[in-house]
């Protein structure tokens, strides 16, 4: 990594209010912008965020709003409405009020005398979720985004469901998480000794957990439709760099906009993790990823010959065979380039999974099959990635191709067709493809869930027929990996995978026929490369970073453990998610956090699912001290989905509001 210390224009950082249409409510922004831009007006870019720029995103923001600003731009960081140190209450994710206050964002910034009027927009996850969701509403200045680790489908492709299955791991950790994030005060640094107090009252007054909402929606209606620019990709005229990692859940979203995007996009998709591919964090290699968007934003913002648009549509890595582990520094594995998407160099080569005369096979997994599938938002820590899927093999029914006489190397989103039958009106089918080594060991390449209520689509639950088989095909995630020769690739099938999938609310079975069942795989030309450049990239790149003293570990705290009572059959997965942890900054500001969530599931009761999420977070400047202590349920009858939660605000040790909620919703789909 190389930082960055003198730029050609000298840098200043202000921090603004920024008025919204209804006169009444103001976003707090820093704007790092060249010091003679009044002069000679700079091109503006927005991130948007309600991750709160004056503490939990300040050492990001450090890396890149100053770089940018050295070269030309004014790079500016938003709080969300009622989140940070803006004014107001939020409410949920993506609402129609967010995204409208964006576009008045886009056009204040356009209108200020040191800017040129084009305006780009930039972020990674929530942040690139609403660049899209934004440039859909088309606001005028609005010419280009770059959406790194973000989403078209707000329903299939987020936290919430897969595959139309509750993703129980994350629609229970991020309630948790949101809940947490959206209680936090705003600084009186920012908003004034005599304001922050009510504005955080103003908060914690309009808190209502997102659980309630996000599970009283189990199906795709116009909730989800909302913000999800799949429904319109015509709407989008910005020109998009969508960028993503194969170790994150999203990067399906960048195949499917270079796909359906009229506007002008280039995808890049490497070996990395939910994260900005210039931080270093595994899995590498890390990228220039700074100079890399500053060539798409002089192009765009600029009109300045950079040659981003001679470079390949999609620039993707493919991962070479690894032994299984949790974290990998570096991948191994080289870029190549496809000139269209879907590629003229791809060939689906279906791979049947038993023969005509097989028998067919009974799936009945126990239900803590999926403890090894790993993070599912990897972060870059050490227990994120599946480890061996030899245990998670074992409760699956497998499917293994003879060994490999040549490299296969595939590109895109398998898919997995079953012929299948179950014994329960509700039921999912999970399949996973693992390379398996001449050892044994198998590395988890992909997997795909589908909810079987959702086989017609995920807008209507239409519950199966016991004793009448179906054709069911279903996507997995995309991927991009070699097998080699001697090796086997196999096709594990489940009908459990906790606590990705909450549980049905009955213990079924499945009956697949292999023989009329198949693995179609996207294999990629290896001649496809021949001519071609090599893809390079230059060296990571960012400004100074900020002076942060993070604290070491307290004692030991494993961020993954699994445990298993013998007597009563409970599992418990146990998860430190591991975001940051405490730190201080330079400015005097004594940030604490720790966060726990819990998973529990006995092996034959799917009603005993049972996750939760506890949150403690502490805010100090001097004489300034304020906590937050949450916590969040969710466990189920066979009927309904039951949730509690509470919190807890103190300040300077006085109790501000204590708040708890007991709330049920029907299952319909879920």
């Amino acid at each position: 990594m190389r930082y960055r210390e003198t730029f050609d224009r000298n840098v200043r950082a202000e921090d603004v209010w920024i008025p919204t249409r209804d006169g009444q409510t103001r976003l707090h922004a820093r704007i790092w912008r060249p010091t003679d831009a009044e002069t000679a007006p700079v091109p503006a870019l927005l991130e948007y965020l309600p991750y709160r720029k004056s503490d939990w995103t300040a050492p990001r923001d450090a890396q890149r709003h100053p770089w940018y600003a050295g070269h030309g731009y004014a790079s500016v960081r938003v709080d969300l409405r009622g989140s940070g140190d803006s004014e107001g209450v939020m409410l949920d994710e993506y609402t129609a009020t967010e995204l409208a206050d964006g576009v008045d964002v886009v056009n204040w910034l356009a209108a200020q005398p040191w800017c040129t009027g084009k305006v780009g927009m930039f972020g990674i996850s929530w942040g690139g979720f609403n660049s899209l969701q934004i440039a859909a509403l088309r606001p005028a200045p609005l010419k280009a985004i770059v959406t790194v680790c973000s989403t078209d489908d707000r329903y299939d492709n987020d936290v919430h469901y897969t595959g139309g299955a509750v993703l129980g791991i994350d629609m229970l950790a991020w309630a948790g998480t949101m809940l947490a994030f959206t209680a936090r005060p705003p600084h009186p640094t920012s908003v004034g000794e005599d304001r922050w107090l009510p504005m955080w009252r103003e908060r914690l007054d309009a808190l209502e957990p997102y659980l309630h909402t996000w599970l009283a929606h189990q199906e795709r209606d116009d909730y989800w439709r909302h913000g999800s620019v799949c429904e319109d990709y015509g709407a989008i005229e910005a020109a998009v760099l969508a960028v993503g990692g194969w170790a994150d859940p999203y990067r399906d979203t960048v195949l499917r906009l270079l796909e359906h995007l009229d506007a002008p996009v280039r995808g890049l998709i490497g070996p990395w993790s939910h994260q900005y591919p210039d931080r270093g964090l595994p899995p590498g290699p890390a990228i220039g990823f700074l100079q890399e968007t500053l060539r798409w934003w002089d192009h765009w913002l600029k009109d300045e010959p950079t040659g981003v648009l001679d470079e390949p549509p999609l620039r993707a890595w493919i991962n070479d065979p690894v032994p299984p582990a949790t974290s990998y520094d570096t991948m191994p594995g080289r870029w190549v380039g496809e000139d269209a998407w879907p590629s003229p160099s791809l060939t689906w080569d279906e791979r049947p999974l038993g023969g005509p005369a097989d028998e067919p096979v009974i799936v009945r997994s126990p239900l803590h099959t999926g403890l090894d599938a790993g993070r599912f938002f990897p972060f870059g820590n050490a227990t994120d990635l599946p480890p061996d899927q030899r245990a998670e093999d074992g409760r699956s029914v497998c499917f293994d191709s003879a060994p490999l006489t040549g490299r296969v190397e595939i590109l895109g989103r398998p898919r997995v067709r079953l012929r299948l039958d179950s014994a329960t009106p509700r039921a999912h089918v999970i399949a996973r493809v693992c390379d398996v080594a001449p050892d044994g060991s198998s590395t988890l390449v992909t997997r795909g869930v589908l909810n079987l209520l959702s086989r017609k689509g995920r807008d209507k639950a239409v519950e199966w027929r016991p004793g009448r088989e179906e054709d069911v095909e279903f996507e997995l995630n995309a991927t991009g990996y070699a097998f080699p020769p001697g090796h086997r690739i196999r096709v594990a099938v489940s009908d459990a995978y906790w606590p990705w999938v909450w549980p049905h609310g009955e213990r079924g079975r499945l009956t697949v026929r292999p023989g009329d069942s198949a693995l179609l795989l996207p294999v990629r030309d290896p001649g496809a490369d021949a001519g071609r450049p090599p893809i390079v990239f230059e060296e990571p790149e960012q400004a100074v970073p900020l002076a942060v003293t993070v604290d070491p570990p307290a004692g030991p705290r494993p961020e993954r453990t699994v445990t298993h009572d013998v007597a009563t059959d409970e599992w418990v997965l146990d998860v430190d998610p591991n975001y940051g942890g405490s730190r201080t900054y330079p400015d005097g500001l004594r940030y604490e956090e720790s966060a726990r969530e819990t998973y529990r599931i006995r092996s034959d009761d799917p009603l005993s699912a049972v996750a939760s999420s506890r949150w403690t977070i502490r805010l100090r400047r001097g004489a300034w001290d304020a906590e937050i202590v949450t916590a969040v349920e969710l466990r189920a009858t066979a009927e309904e989905f039951i949730m509690d939660s509470s919190i807890e605000a103190r300040a300077n040790g006085e109790t501000v509001a204590t708040r708890a909620w007991h709330h049920t919703t029907p299952r319909t789909s879920a």
